[in-house]
């Protein structure tokens, strides 16, 4: 047979201020100490749940990856070091950069130039030679000056002069000849001028090269008179 459940012991306490038989006031009674019997091992349970806020902290706080007795100053100044470093390396880096982009947009500018210049050195041959047939007067003087000055001031030279030593680099010699008159190969003729765009050669001159040829040796008997 199954054993019937014990009833819990219910405790009622009157706290009523006047009394029901006899009408008088009561006096106060002292509040009841928390019943320890109702809830069995509550102390126990709260010890153990309870823990020191230090104690808690440093077994839940994450380990430290610092090494010990690390100097904060230190540690501080090494990182600074470091972004002070990464801030010169981008700054030398932007640098080059620039100076590479200004450099490439020079050198696009100079091929520009010498393009056009290059295109227009066939109409320079047409002035030089009207020039020297006397063609080259008045209105169309003045323009071909302007012309003349304009490319030349972008950088244009022309080379190839008649009594300068041969340079094979922008000398073409095309004739060739000996005279005792000159010390060593020398341009005597201009046949076609040369032009240079800075450093670039556009085109070699084409001209007449003499070299040195020794004297013939007089007779004895025309020295001696």
């Amino acid at each position: 047979m199954t054993q019937p459940e014990e009833q819990p012991h219910v405790v009622v306490h009157d706290r009523r201020r006047i009394d029901p038989e006899t009408g008088e006031v009561r006096p106060p009674v002292p509040e009841a100490a928390p019943d320890a019997q109702a809830t069995p091992g509550a102390e126990s349970a709260a010890a153990t749940s309870e823990v020191p806020a230090d104690d808690a902290v440093g077994r839940h706080a994450a380990p430290s990856n610092d090494p010990a007795g690390a100097d904060p100053a230190a540690e501080l100044k090494a990182q600074l070091d470091e972004r002070t470093a990464d801030l010169q390396r981008l700054t030398a880096e932007y640098a080059n950069y620039r100076k590479r982009v200004e450099r490439d947009r020079e050198l696009v500018i100079s091929n520009a130039k010498a393009q056009v210049a290059g295109e227009l050195l066939a109409v320079l041959d047409d002035l030089e030679r009207a020039g020297a047939h006397g063609d080259l007067t008045g209105a169309f003087k003045a323009v071909a000056d302007k012309l003349v000055g304009a490319l030349r001031g972008v950088g244009l030279e022309p080379f190839g002069h008649e009594g300068e030593g041969f340079d094979p680099a922008v000398h073409e010699a095309v004739q060739h000849g000996t005279s005792p008159d000159v010390s060593g190969p020398t341009v005597t003729a201009v046949l076609r001028r040369g032009y240079r765009f800075g450093e670039r050669v556009l085109r070699p001159a084409l001209v007449a090269v003499t070299d040195h040829e020794p004297a013939a040796e007089q007779p004895a008997e025309q020295q001696q008179d």
